[in-house]
């Protein structure tokens, strides 16, 4: 069972990700608005992003390595992109995106092997 602060840093790191697929991907729904409007868009959901990834990189630090941190946060990135890209675009899930994120599964597992 992952202790209260591993949970504390997965779930900021989720929030964060949310804010920072937003930032990345939100305003390709809205084309006809301004590009200075995207980017101040952008800019305002990323500064949301830091306030939750700053506090989660904190806290992670004080439970695993710098390199394990950033490759769960490359694993939560995937998945809440995928469910943006399926809420906001209506993109499927192909058999090689199942694929690719057992290969990231595979590398959770790599970077993981023989922590205490």
């Amino acid at each position: 069972m992952p202790n209260i602060s591993t949970l504390q840093f997965l779930a900021l790191l989720t929030i964060s990700n949310v804010f920072m697929n937003l930032a990345w991907y939100g305003h390709l729904k809205f084309k006809g608005s301004p590009l200075w409007l995207a980017i101040v868009a952008s800019w305002g959901l990323a500064f949301l992003e830091y306030c939750f990834m700053v506090p989660a990189n904190r806290i992670g630090s004080g439970v695993m390595s710098v390199t394990q941190m950033k490759i769960v946060q490359e694993c939560i990135t995937l998945v809440v992109f995928t469910v943006v890209a399926w809420l906001m675009f209506g993109e499927q899930i192909k058999w090689n995106t199942v694929a690719a994120y057992a290969c990231l599964v595979g590398a959770v597992g790599f970077a993981f092997w023989g922590k205490a």
